[in-house]
Order: C-alpha cells, then structure tokens, then sequence
C-alpha cells in the first residue's frame, strides 16, 4: 500500500544516477505548441501550389494518354489483325477508330476526351521536336480521317505514308499543351508535354 505524504510536505526529489534532479514530463508548452502550428502551416502554403499545379498536369495528360492509346492501339490492331484502320479526328475532342473490311466497316471505339482537352493549338507555342508540322491542331496536311495500313504505316487516302502531329490543349490553360506526333512509314507514336519553356 503506498505511502500518503502528509500535508504541506514536498514529496522526495527523484535523482538521476550522477545525483542531480531528474526532470519530470510535463508536456508541451503554448511556445513549443505555436512553434509547430507555425512550421507546419508555412509547410502546408508551400505545397499546396505544387499540388495543384500537378493536379493540373495529371488532368492534361489524362487527355493525351487517350488520343496516345487509341493511336497505338490502331496501329497494333492494324498489324496483328491484318486490317485496314481508319481514324477519324473529330469537331474539338472526340476521336473514332474504325476497322475496315472490303465494304464493310465497324466502328471500334469512339471517345471524347477528358477534362476540357481538345483539339488545340496555341500558335504563339514552337513545333514538337520531331518537326512534323503545327500547321493547325490536327496537322496532317489537312486531313481528319488517315489510316494505319496492315504494315503499321499511316497513310493518306491515296496511299501515301503521312507523318504529323495533334495537338491537344485548352485556350485558357497554357501549360495544358500537349502534342502526339506520327511517323508515317512506321507509325511510330511520340507524346510530347509543354513544360512553359519547351515541348519535353
């Protein structure tokens, strides 16, 4: 049964093993308490512009890996199926693939794409790298349909391989420009994001 200490007697200093008095918990305070509000909410102002700016950029790209995946796909789909695919670029965000078989033709996919991305070209922004025109946001030598042909080349209606670039964006977000270019020989795909300064 522990011992009561009686009144108006300070109980015994508990000492540490060199003999001087061991401090007792007694929590934090106010100063320590403002302090880390303080570091925190400093630490908070500064992220909260990061996050948004990659908020931003996770939902332009969400547009351009749609118009990336449905041109892969019709190139592969070209390739591995032995057919001719069409696709169609069009009004301002919606993209269709079609698969063509003698007379008859099927749609395979048709989408539009997300948050506000559309066909868009800022003309005061320099072409991709690769230099395959930025003539107008969908820059194929003025065509909306082209085809992926059963060797994987892209080609015109004539037959000719075609290489050029989409353009996606928004008119009142300038760092939501983005670019997927196509190698007409091959129909290599190439994705291209516009960093404010340069197309990386």
């Amino acid at each position: 049964m522990p011992r009561s200490i009686p009144p108006g007697v300070s109980p015994p200093t508990v000492r540490r093993g060199d003999g001087r008095p061991a401090r007792t918990a007694a929590g934090f305070t106010m100063m320590e308490l403002l302090s880390v509000l303080a570091i925190l909410g400093i630490a908070m102002a500064i992220s909260v512009p990061s996050i948004r700016t990659a908020l931003a950029g996770a939902r332009a790209d969400a547009g351009m890996r749609q118009l990336l995946g449905e041109l892969q796909s019709a190139h592969d789909y070209a390739m591995t199926q032995r057919r001719t695919i069409e696709v169609q670029f069009l009004g301002t965000n919606e993209i269709r693939t079609v698969r063509i078989d003698g007379s008859t033709r099927t749609t395979l996919r048709d989408i539009f794409f997300e948050n506000g991305m559309q066909y868009f070209l800022d003309n005061s922004l320099p072409d991709t790298p690769d230099a395959f025109g930025n003539a107008g946001p969908i820059s194929f030598d003025g065509l909306t349909t082209v085809w992926f042909l059963v060797d994987g080349s892209l080609v015109d209606g004539d037959g000719v391989p075609l290489t050029g670039t989409v353009f996606l964006g928004k008119p009142d977000r300038p760092l939501w420009s983005r670019a997927v270019t196509v190698l007409g020989p091959t129909g290599r795909t190439q994705a291209y994001r516009w960093d404010g300064s340069r197309w990386r």
